[in-house]
């Protein structure tokens, strides 16, 4: 029992859709308003099931963190990830159900939570360590320490509003992970970052368990959770779907998610980001002879064809297609930037692309594919698991011999070995 750092008992949050703001005329009807609204959330909350305008953001969601341990928290946007984080960080109240928490929490969740903006960053440390009921000196003692890891000693006496997104989470991270508390709640938002300062959260985090201390971990990163957690929920529209090892819990997600974007057309996909300016239709594999495939060889060759739509012209646009593995982890891209010799057509009106590879490097398996348009960077359409291709073994080195994946590596490459005798 003492182990048990958080215990979630049958939690649920429900939320009204659309629901507008009663006005008052006369002081009357304000006062009339404040006498009744117990009775009314009394009676929302029973008929609640019921009613067509509600959603359920969570819905008995049980489970129990260890002290130590590291929870990873996955599920696709509206799963309610963050809601479950608000509830544990006493952001927002539960519908039903409650939640008991032994120890000091310190939580990130997104960009602007807990932070004073008219405030310098100097002053907002103090005051969060305030609100961690620490001591002045139990700050003073990490002061240093956190200026150091968020990389923000020019600007720790200019009010926080001023930062940038980056410096705002870089300075908020170091704050939650740096002032000791026993629980870390830890959004998507170290996506905001850079790559270097997300290794280096990630690093941190890693050191916060070692020390003793509980994390939930809510990402998109496959890789992260599943390298960083001890154990996985995987939440799905509210509810727990699947709990356990990391790497099953996600490997049944993956394969669900896939499901999902197969049973809907690319054209008709809204799970993407970007301007929209240019969209993507379709996508498909083809061999050396032209024809669509779902698998290929190792070291055969390979074109990915896409066609897109144009809603505005797009000028020196940015192709990308990524693969991803079972982890989604991008194991091998191709930028139009990086390895295209000249210009790149600008868009004016609905086109296709293809890209070609003479031999596609990659071990077998089954891998996603990402489709990405962009221009100077800023993306106009990206779309994840837009494809799925099923890469099959292959003699690649005529020895006899297949590669074998279970000695590691993803990517193969031709090679030469020589011997000499002293």
């Amino acid at each position: 029992m003492n182990d048990i750092a958080l215990r979630v008992e049958n939690l649920s949050k429900v939320y009204r859709i659309g629901r507008a703001q009663q006005r008052h005329d006369t002081l009357r009807d304000a006062f009339v308003a404040v006498v009744q609204a117990p009775l009314k959330r009394l009676q929302e909350r029973g008929n609640s099931h019921d009613r067509e305008d509600t959603i359920w953001a969570l819905k008995d969601v049980s489970f129990e963190v260890k002290r130590g341990e590291v929870l990873g928290i996955i599920g696709r946007n509206g799963a309610g990830k963050t809601t479950l984080l608000k509830i544990l960080s006493r952001i927002t109240e539960p519908t039903e159900g409650r939640a008991i928490i032994r120890g000091r929490v310190g939580s990130l969740l997104e960009v602007g939570t807990g932070f004073h903006p008219e405030l310098t960053g100097r002053e907002n440390i103090y005051l969060s360590g305030a609100i961690l009921g620490m001591r002045k000196a139990e700050i003073d003692r990490k002061f240093d320490e956190i200026v150091a890891f968020a990389e923000v000693e020019r600007f720790l006496d200019t009010p926080v509003k001023r930062y940038s997104s980056g410096m705002y989470v870089r300075l908020a991270f170091a704050v939650a992970a740096h002032l000791e508390p026993e629980i870390l709640l830890v959004d998507e938002v170290l996506a905001v970052g850079d790559a270097g300062f997300q290794k280096k959260c990630l690093r941190k985090m890693s050191d916060v368990a070692d020390e003793g201390r509980t994390v939930l971990f809510v990402s998109h990163n496959m890789a992260a959770v599943d390298s960083l957690c001890d154990r996985c929920v995987g939440l799905r529209v509210g509810r727990i779907a699947y709990q356990g090892d990391p790497t099953k819990v996600i490997q049944k997600y993956l394969a669900e998610t896939a499901n999902a974007h197969k049973a809907v057309p690319l054209a008709k996909r809204t799970d993407r980001m970007g301007s929209g300016d240019v969209r993507f239709r379709t996508v498909r594999f083809l061999d050396c002879q032209g024809r669509e495939v779902t698998q290929v060889r190792m070291g055969a060759p390979l074109t990915i064809e896409a066609s897109y739509e144009v809603f505005a012209p797009l000028r020196e646009p940015v192709y990308g297609f990524l693969f991803a593995d079972k982890l989604n982890r991008t194991v091998l891209r191709a930028y139009s930037h990086e390895s295209h010799r000249g210009p790149t057509p600008k868009i004016v009106s609905a086109g296709t692309l293809r890209c070609r590879f003479e031999r596609l490097p990659l071990m077998y398996g089954v891998y996603s594919v990402h489709l990405w348009v962009s221009r100077h960077r800023y993306p106009v359409d990206y779309v994840e698991c837009a494809a799925t291709l099923e890469v099959l073994q292959a003699d690649v080195y005529g020895t006899g011999r297949p590669p074998d994946a279970n000695n590691g590596g993803i990517c193969f490459a031709s090679h030469t070995w020589d011997f000499f005798n002293d």
